[in-house]
């Protein structure tokens, strides 16, 4: 039996630094007919400060175009080299190559995302196809540019009970709920890891907060999540997308807290965000939430999450199949088959903009 669709190796390069996400899965941009292969490779600490070092800047401004075209050019060859590596291992022919590299800056009230990752450079280099940028042509025609996983959930929660909602939760945090009659809303609804791992990285000098542990020891305090809570994103309604640093500004409010105490209000703060969103700007309220996404490996965001949500079932995402650390990496695969069929992957009702909207740019393996 031929099975229709391409083999689709997608790359995530997270924004939160756990590491680039590679997933290998067929799929024709409607269903996904097979998981073949996934895996998560670290970055080199060297490369990492680099990337750290160019965090915000903008292309136009101050003589920044050099200083992020050198730190593109080394993280390219770096995904080139991971990306050969791992059709190598894996042994399967790969159709084409979607990536979405770590966002350096995003802000939609500019009209500016800019993604780590040359599509022409990874494209020769690999021979194979290469689609990347997937924000691009929505921001330019007036869409918020995220969330662009709206039609991979959709596509996933084919035989589900409806209504439902996906929450993706990485560097920060996004919702796509399904109607009970196929309508999509999706929209950032706030902070995610990179909040707590922030405050972790600043006073206990540690990448994440490991499985929550140091949250599960402290307290929250709720006066400062309610202070939190009043940043101005959150009175938005959507179509919205959380721009880079949006609540960078919100983390002295956690200064002078202990270690503990203060991971436990950053990610009580963060649960807060998704679960307020989730009561206040959705049109019905779903039967099942699925947390996605590098968050689904924080049991103390999760219980936050079904303490604030005490009449829906809250799961994690491998438990209906889906890969928690590898998600993103499996959503740049399906896009880049919706990219090259021509069909649409951001809509009025996920990111504003006026008319559903295709989007990747493509490179072929010859140019």
């Amino acid at each position: 039996m031929i099975i229709k669709g391409l083999n689709c190796l997608g790359m995530m390069g997270s924004s939160t630094f756990g590491g680039v996400e590679l997933s290998l899965i067929h799929t024709d941009g409607i269903d996904i007919a097979e998981r073949k292969k996934s895996c998560v490779i670290p970055y080199p600490n060297e490369l990492k400060e680099k990337i750290q070092s160019i965090w915000g800047l903008k292309r136009d401004e101050d003589n920044n175009e050099e200083k992020l075209q050198d730190v593109d050019m080394e993280v390219s060859q770096f995904y080139v080299k991971i990306i050969n590596d791992f059709i190598e291992e894996c042994g399967e022919h790969v159709d084409l190559i979607g990536t979405e590299g770590i966002t350096v800056l995003h802000n939609p009230n500019i009209k500016y995302t800019y993604q780590l990752g040359n599509g022409r450079f990874i494209a020769k280099n690999t021979g194979i196809k290469t689609v990347t940028h997937f924000r691009n042509a929505d921001i330019v025609s007036g869409g918020q540019g995220t969330p662009i996983s709206s039609t991979y959930f959709n596509a996933v929660a084919t035989n589900e009970i409806h209504p439902i909602a996906y929450i993706n939760i990485s560097g920060k945090s996004s919702l796509t709920w399904i109607g009970s009659f196929g309508e999509i809303v999706g929209f950032d609804c706030g902070p995610g890891d990179n909040f707590i791992n922030n405050w972790t990285a600043k006073h206990a000098h540690m990448d994440n907060d490991y499985n929550g542990r140091l949250a599960a020891l402290g307290n929250v305090h709720e006066k400062i999540v309610n202070s939190l809570m009043h940043h101005k994103f959150f009175a938005k309604f959507p179509p919205k997308s959380a721009y880079t640093g949006i609540f960078a500004d919100k983390a002295e409010h956690l200064e002078g807290l202990s270690l503990e105490d203060g991971a436990a209000t950053a990610t009580a703060f963060v649960a807060e965000a998704i679960c307020y969103s989730i009561c206040l700007y959705l049109p019905e309220l779903p039967k099942k939430v699925v947390i996605c996404g590098k968050g689904a490996n924080n049991p103390t965001l999760v219980r936050f999450i079904r303490q604030r949500l005490p009449n829906i079932e809250v799961i994690i995402s491998k438990e209906d199949g889906i890969p928690t650390d590898t998600v993103n990496a499996e959503i740049c695969a399906f896009l880049s088959a919706r990219t090259v069929y021509s069909l649409p992957i951001t809509f009025p009702s996920t990111t504003g903009v006026e008319i559903p909207m295709p989007g990747g740019e493509i490179y072929e393996k010859d140019i």
